[in-house]
Order: C-alpha cells, then structure tokens, then sequence
C-alpha cells in the first residue's frame, strides 16, 4: 500500500514538471518581449520551440529510456529542465534565449516517453489510471504556472521575468530528488538493458504506431491551434473582450476532465467509443467557436478544453496499454513524434487557409479536419491484442 501511495505522488509530480516551466513563460511574454526587444515573428518562436522540440526529441528519450532506465531518463530530464530553466533567466540576447528554451524542452521531451513505461512498472493493474493521475497533474501545473505567475511569482522575484523563471525551474529539481530519494521498485521486471538498447527505434512500417499517433495528434492539433487563433478571430468579429475568458474556458476546462477521470478512467480503457464520442462532440464545438463571437464562443471553448483532456488522458495510456513492456517507451515516443509533428502541420495549415481566405474564421476548417479521424481510426485500433506481439 505504502508503494501505490509513493506512485502515486510520484506520478502525479511529475506530470506537474511536464508543463509547469513552460507555462510559465505566456504571463511574462511582454516584460520578455520588451527587455529584449522581440518581434512579433521572434516571440513566435520562442512560443512553438517547446512543440517542435517535444516532437524531435521524444525518440532520444526513447533510446536513453532503453540504455538508462524510465527512472533515470526522469530524472534527467527533471533535472536539466529545472537548471535551464533557471538559465534562461540569465541570457543576454535573443540567440541565448532560445538556446535554452531548446535544452529546456529537450529535457521535457525525453520525460514524456519515460512516464509511460514507469506506470506500467509502478501500477501495471491499473495504467489508466496511473496516466489519468499524471495527465492531472500535466494540467494542474499548466494552471498553477498561468495562475500564479502575475500574482505572486512575479511580485516575490521583484517585478523581474528573468528570477521569475529560475523560480519556476526549483520545483521541477525538488521532484527529481523526491523521486531519486522514494521511487517504489517496479512491479514488473524492465526488459534487459542489451535487448532494449537494440530495439528502442520504433517500427513505424506497425499501423498501430500511426493509428495511435494520429489519434493523439487530431487532440494536440485541436488544443494547440485552437488556443492559436481563437483570440484572432474573435478580434477580427469586433469581440476582443472575450479573448480572455475563452482562453480561460478552453484552458481550464480541462482541469475538470482530468479530476473526473481519475475516478472512472478503468472503465474507459481499452475502447473506442469514448474516443469516438468526443471526436464528434470537438468537431461541433470547433464548428460553434467558428461561427459564434458571444457568451456562446466561452461555453463551446469550455466544452472543447474539457473534451481534448479525456481525450489527451486516454491518448497517454494507449502506449502501456497496447504494447509489451519492452516496447512502451518506444511506442510512445512514436506516438509523441507524430502527434506534435501533425500539431505542427495543422498550426501551418491554419496560418494559411486564415490568409487564402481572408478571414481568422478559415483558420478553423484545418483545426475540423485534424479532429475527423477521431471519428473513425479508434474504431480500427485492436485494443485487445495480445501484448507479447506488440513490441514495436
């Protein structure tokens, strides 16, 4: 009982590090855009590093997860995030800035693929819910970065962005020691370290690979680019008084979701319709945030935060859930690669349709489409099969 406690903490702490000192950047983008003189263009690339890296580097998570260990990966990246953090505090142009927003993602990235594998090891009887627990706290530390920058970060680091962010980096070291210092023993044995080193590139001629991938990906490229263009189309509808609040709706509709999972997430495990279900139920809410600039553009956000964060949780346990132990990290660097990949294309694919078509309000036809094979690749996925034939 004390090890299911200690996972449990354990897990949910480091789903907080997956985001917390990312997060903790939009509160203090002007003050950071003003000391170092940013363009537009440059605060845009300072804001899609972290996606890009999450993508590039979840393949080298996967290898040091083969060669280290999911615990040790952890901790890396844990600790290389929470020490760059800091260092971004410390720059002095732009070039350094992004140079450390680089490495910092790095460091997160290489944790994503490690998560999966140590629930399997941690709570192999109950994996959703293991991963509902991180993916809790993934959203917790969105919230609590967005939610406490202004108000008592900022304040405490006298007004300064850049202590600011050091700040936000201590946490992320405190859980790396925490988890060194109580981390329980697994309850299923790893693989050998020779055969994983061998076999930790995914095989992505394996459908399952791309079906699950592309899963992930329709709710990451939902979430991603409706939190892009939402406040442009609201401004070009004469609303932009509600660009905040249904920022905050899609935002924070999520953390809803992820609380109410953790109590029925077994039940959900290992079938299609609640993907299915929610595909269909995004898709409307995407058609009502294009076609409304009203209090009902803040209810349909609302709907669609909390939707992307049943579908981002059960997304997070397909991994451990459909392949065999050897092959979890693998998988899930697969399906992280290609997830934010497709979040990339349908961000690009936005920007364009939005300036073919003259109007924010196309930038919603990519985002629709992105969500479509929600809506018919679950059903193709064999959540049953046997787990020794899914290596990967």
């Amino acid at each position: 009982m004390r090890d299911f406690w200690v996972a449990f903490g354990l897990l949910w702490l480091a789903g907080v590090g997956l985001r917390l000192t990312i997060l903790a950047v939009p509160p203090v983008i002007l003050l950071i855009q003003s000391d170092l003189g940013l363009s537009g263009t440059e605060v845009g690339i300072l804001s899609g590093l972290p996606v890009i890296l999450f993508g590039i580097a979840a393949l080298p998570g996967s290898l040091l997860v083969a060669r280290f260990g999911a615990l040790a990966t952890l901790v890396a990246g844990l600790l290389i995030a929470g020490a760059v953090s800091g260092l971004r505090g410390a720059v002095l142009n732009i070039s350094v800035l992004y140079t450390a927003t680089i490495v910092m993602s790095a460091g997160i990235a290489i944790m994503q693929p490690a998560l999966s594998p140590l629930v399997r090891q941690w709570l192999p009887q109950r994996v959703t819910f293991g991963t509902a627990l991180y993916t809790n706290g993934l959203l917790v530390g969105e919230t609590l970065a967005v939610m406490l920058t202004i108000p008592f970060v900022l304040p405490f680091a006298g007004g300064s962005w850049r202590w600011a962010l050091a700040i936000w980096g201590i946490p992320l070291v405190a859980i790396a020691i925490l988890t060194v210092a109580l981390a329980p023993a697994p309850t299923e044995k790893p693989s050998s370290t020779a055969v994983a080193v061998r076999n930790w590139w995914p095989d992505f001629s394996n459908k399952l690979i791309w079906q699950v991938g592309i899963v992930f990906g329709s709710v990451n490229s939902v979430y991603f680019s409706g939190n892009a263009f939402l406040p442009g189309h609201l401004t070009a509808a004469g609303r932009p008084d509600l660009i905040s609040a249904a920022l905050t709706a899609l935002n924070f509709g999520q953390v809803p979701a992820s609380f109410a999972l953790l109590a029925v997430a077994g039940r959900l495990e290992r079938r299609a319709w609640p993907f299915i279900v929610c595909g269909g139920l995004m898709l409307s809410c995407v058609v009502g945030l294009a076609m409304t600039a009203s209090g009902w553009t803040i209810a349909f956000a609302g709907v669609l935060g909390f939707l992307t964060a049943v579908v981002l949780t059960l997304g997070f346990a397909l991994p451990p859930l459909l392949s065999a132990p050897a092959g979890v990290a693998r998988m899930s660097a697969a399906m992280f690669t290609i997830s934010y990949s497709e979040a990339l294309l349908v961000a690009v694919l936005s920007g364009a349709a939005w300036d073919f078509g003259g109007s924010p309000r196309f930038a919603f036809l990519p985002i629709a489409i992105s969500a479509l094979p929600l809506l018919f690749v679950p059903a193709a996925i064999r959540f049953h099969r046997p787990q020794h034939a899914a290596t990967f």
